[in-house]
């Protein structure tokens, strides 16, 4: 079970936020994983550690940053980390690496896939900002 977390190596202030398996429903004409599939992914995420820093709802309002590196394939083991970059007022930033354990490759290394910076704002409802309150 070694492999889980291999590349703590590479991202030791980001925690591990979501781990998915692609299926082949998933890729787009050149067989790779459809890049919207990632982007959700990458937003859900991020949302996970925004959501618990700050105690309660929050929406995306902003991607200021999204890279793709190299292309997932269907079956692939895609690791989603995050850390939180900056915390205002009613907004928070996070940033995103993605990595991917290749399906035929499994135990034998990881490939960064993507980087992202994501602005969420904390909400009552549905177009009503609150104030964050951090969760320590």
């Amino acid at each position: 079970m070694n492999t889980i977390r291999k590349d703590a190596h590479i991202t030791p202030d980001f925690e591990l936020l979501l781990r998915l398996i692609p299926r082949p429903n998933e890729t787009n004409v050149a067989g790779d994983i459809f890049g919207g599939w990632l982007m959700s992914q990458i937003d859900i995420a991020g949302a996970l550690i925004a959501v618990e820093k700050t105690n309660g709802p929050v929406v995306t309002v902003a991607v200021k940053e999204l890279t793709f590196l190299k292309p997932i394939y269907a079956y692939d083991l895609v690791s989603f980390y995050g850390k939180i970059e900056k915390i205002g007022t009613t907004s928070i930033t996070v940033k995103i690496k993605v990595f991917a354990q290749r399906r035929d490759t499994f135990h034998h290394g990881i490939e960064k896939i993507s980087d992202a910076t994501l602005v969420y704002v904390a909400v009552v409802k549905p177009g009503e900002k609150r104030k964050i309150q951090e969760v320590a």
